[in-house]
């Protein structure tokens, strides 16, 4: 089965964001640090630092949660439509962005957000219309590429 990248799915992506926005509140209560999994990825290539078995496992728990959840329900599968090139320029264009940026969405949009961070709500503005330009020229100026 394969996606349907324009299906709008309201009451699973409620639940995803509610899952969220727990394990992003959850963290930072027992941690005292923002959910950033961009920062929190940084952290764990650096020698040293506090709380990496702490990093360590919420990342973990990130990559672990689809596959538990797979046991138990048949996840569609994923098709890239892309050659592999595209899809490593787009992810290293995204690792310079949280780098200029200061953060990724959850650390700015989810918790710099809920924290009424004016930083933040500049930094979403701006990677939420990124990505709106983006898919508008992936879809409508380079769809025959």
């Amino acid at each position: 089965m394969l996606v349907d990248m324009n299906a709008f799915t309201p009451w699973s992506a409620l639940g995803g964001g509610v899952l969220i926005g727990l394990a992003a509140g959850l963290f930072a209560a027992a941690n005292g640090r923002i959910a950033g999994i961009s920062g929190l990825l940084a952290s764990m290539l650096q020698r040293s630092g506090e709380g990496r078995g702490d990093k360590a496992a919420f990342l973990l728990g990130i990559i672990a949660a689809p596959l538990l959840w797979q046991v138990f329900v048949s996840l569609p599968a994923v098709e890239f439509t892309r050659a592999p090139w595209v899809l490593m320029v787009a992810g290293l264009l995204v690792g310079l962005g949280t780098r200029y940026g200061g953060g990724c969405t959850s650390g700015h949009g989810v918790c710099g957000l809920s924290r009424l961070s004016p930083r933040s709500a500049v930094a979403t503005l701006c990677f939420m219309a990124a990505g709106f330009a983006t898919v508008f020229v992936a879809r409508h100026l380079l769809a025959g590429v």
